[in-house]
This record gives C-alpha cells, structure tokens and sequence, in this order.
C-alpha cells in the first residue's frame, strides 16, 4: 500500500494528502506536549482516543447544524477531513476562570464568569500564540470583520453543545479552544470548525470531585493522562473496544 505523501506535521497530528481532491488524512499521534512544546512526551493510546473523541464532538456539532471540516473516522488512528485555509487564530472560549485568565486577571481558578468569554491568540508557536485583540486581527487581515461576527456565532454555539454534553455525564467544561477553517466553493466562503476538538484543546472538570480530566493532568504531573482521556470518553459511551495502543499510520488509498 502506498503511503501518502505528507503535508505537515504538528505537535499532535500529522497530516497527508487525501485521496480524493480537497480532503486530507489526519493522523493523531501519541504525543503529549505543554509550555510550547518545553515539556513533550509519548502517551502511548492518546492519539486513539483523540481521534475517537473528536470525531464524536465533530458528529454530534454536524447534527445540529455546526459546520466543520469532519468527513468520515477511517481507522483508530486517522480521520479524513475537508482541506481548508486555517485563519491563524486560536478561539478560546472560557466559561470558568483557569490557565491563563486566572494569572493574567488575578481570578481564583473555578471562579464561574458571568458569561462565556472568547477570546483570540495569534497561532504562531514561535512567538507562544500570543494574546490579541480584534483591532489586532482587523489591522493584520487576518479576518474580516464578517468572519469574526460569524467566528463569535460558531464558537458560542460550539461552547452551548459542548457544556450540555458533558453537563449530562457530570463533566464542567471550564474551557476550550477551536481552530476556524475557510472552506471555498468558487467564489464562496464558508467557515468551518477545523483541526479537533478533545481533551488536548479542553478543560474538562469532574462536577463533584474537581479532579482534572484533560490535558493539564500532564501539565502538572497530576497522574495518568490516558486514565483521565479514557475516563472521558467511558462517560461519553466512545470508549474503544481495544485498549488504546501505540502504532503506525495506515494510510487508505
């Protein structure tokens, strides 16, 4: 079988040229990275699981009517995806104050905020995605002032689905953060939720205990990170049949 040639490899995911024109092959890796990559490790079954959770939140947002790039999960480990032009931009949405807000603003972690905040950052690891502002990304172009009225609606109905979902299986979603692709046909565009939604881009707290179930169990030396991603996708009723296992790219034709 002919592998396929690679287009980019991030910290988390690889990805290849699809096979068909417009799509690509996501690869979820087993890699755990922090603090801009100062802090990496393998977590063998973590690109199992992120691959499985992520196509359950990327389903379930189509089913109501959320675009995104999601086409179909080929295998435990891979996912095929619409090509997009990804705006350089970190969507970060919060519901309770944590990480960074919390240093930044001087807020007790948990502290509940009044109402979702969205934020942006710059995604540009050199420089730590830095914290913007609109006037930043009107004054640069990186988006129009159409996206980000139409970036604002997608994440803030991302974040209504997402905190109802985990509401029901005792999980607080604190925080998240999603990418926005631009999806063309012709002359028309349309922006799309891209890249992947799980534990990695989330802050998922258990409601009655406050144990952490999400990438800062890594973070901060808290336990086993597979132990808190398969506690997540148990709950969600996606737990794979297989234990999580370390493997190979097998990529379709």
């Amino acid at each position: 079988m002919a592998r396929r040639k690679k287009i980019y490899e991030g910290k988390a995911k690889t990805l290849f040229e699809g096979p068909e024109p417009g799509t690509i092959v996501q690869y979820f890796k087993d890699d755990a990275t922090a603090f801009n990559a100062e802090k990496h490790d393998i977590i063998e079954g973590k690109g199992v699981l992120n691959n499985i959770l992520s196509e359950f939140f990327m389903q379930g947002l189509g089913q109501i009517g959320v675009p995104t790039h999601f086409l179909k999960r080929l295998n435990m480990r891979e996912q095929l995806v619409r090509s997009c032009e990804i705006v350089p931009l970190e969507v970060i949405v919060r519901n309770y104050a944590a990480g960074s807000m919390s240093k930044r603003l001087g807020i007790d972690e948990g502290t509940q905020l009044p109402r979702p905040i969205v934020e942006y950052c710059y995604k540009d690891d050199a420089l730590g995605d830095p914290f913007v502002s609109e006037e930043h990304i009107a004054a640069f172009g990186w988006a129009s002032q159409q996206d980000m009225d139409d970036i604002l609606s997608l994440a803030l109905r991302v974040n209504d689905f997402m905190s109802g979902v985990f509401l029901a299986v005792g999980i607080r979603l604190v925080d998240f953060k999603i990418e926005i692709g631009r999806v063309y046909d012709g002359d028309f565009q349309r922006l799309v939720v891209a890249d992947e939604i799980s534990p990695d881009s989330c802050r998922l707290w258990d409601i009655e205990s406050g144990q952490k179930l999400d990438k800062d169990v890594f973070r901060r030396d808290l336990g086993s990170l597979t132990d808190a991603y398969s506690e997540v996708a148990r709950r969600l009723g996606v737990m794979p049949n297989t234990p999580p296992a370390g493997g190979k790219p097998t990529l379709v034709n």
